[in-house]
């Protein structure tokens, strides 16, 4: 069975992989994207007890962007700007669906 990363890797050139512990899991460019090269944090979610699923993060992460998989894309934030969200409103949980609306990076990648 293929992990996530490696399912995501194939959205990216140039790839890499952190050489130490780091909060990061591949670096890449994004195809047909962008030119930039990128560390992305792609781990999976995970079932919370009441039956959401979640996924967590890390204010001090060294990752620039946070990858989210759904069944039909690649949902990929900006970890800076989900910080930023995140201490201006003073939250512990955040959903998916309200970042993806309430911030400006992001970017989704249909399958």
């Amino acid at each position: 069975m293929e992990i996530i990363v490696e399912r995501f890797a194939k959205q990216l050139t140039h790839i890499k992989y952190p050489t130490k512990k780091e909060h990061w899991n591949i670096g890449g460019v994004l195809k047909k994207r962008s030119n930039q090269y990128l560390k992305f944090d792609v781990r999976n979610m995970f079932n919370l007890p009441n039956g959401l699923l979640g996924k967590k993060g890390r204010t001090s992460s060294n990752a620039d962007k946070m990858v989210f998989e759904t069944e039909n894309a690649w949902l990929i934030l900006d970890i800076p700007e989900i910080c930023r969200y995140v201490k201006k409103h003073r939250l512990k949980i955040v959903y998916l669906e309200k970042l993806m609306t309430e911030l400006e990076w992001n970017i989704s990648i249909p399958k």
